[in-house]
């Protein structure tokens, strides 16, 4: 366990390198203290109050592609659910501080996930449907 990375992962490093490319700028694994728990997004726009979590399918259990391993499940079933109930968790206390949160998958396209990013982006800018804090599930 130890070996596995916290920050900078393969997805992590291409979406943000994506989003330098577009001439945004962030801040990255910047932590946000709000009332109920402190959060470590891996992208983070601090004036826009937009943050961005790259979900691996494996450890946050993707629908699509993670799966229950089949060996020391006493130990892997409670803790990749005690992942997911923590990204709720943090989800629901990001909204409340007026956060909007985007999860993305590792296995989405690096181009559909940049341009939901964008469209958050613009409609925070613009008093639009993102202006409300809300949880975005980019699947």
């Amino acid at each position: 366990m130890r070996a596995i990375k916290r920050v900078d992962t393969k997805p992590e490093l291409e979406l943000r390198s994506a989003l330098h490319r577009r001439g945004h700028r962030f801040r990255k694994d910047f932590r946000i203290d709000t009332e109920q728990r402190r959060a470590r997004p891996d992208v983070v726009f601090t004036k826009q109050k937009v943050c961005i979590f790259i979900d691996g399918c494996f450890w946050h259990s993707c629908p699509i592609h993670g799966r229950r391993p089949t060996v020391n499940q006493a130990y892997w079933t409670p803790k990749l659910t005690r992942n997911s109930d923590r990204d709720r968790a943090t989800n629901d206390a990001l909204v409340a501080e007026g956060w909007i949160v985007i999860r993305i998958w590792e296995h989405v396209e690096l181009a559909a996930a940049t341009d939901r990013i964008e469209r958050a982006l613009a409609d925070r800018a613009a008093g639009g449907p993102a202006m409300q804090s809300s949880v975005i599930q980019v699947e």
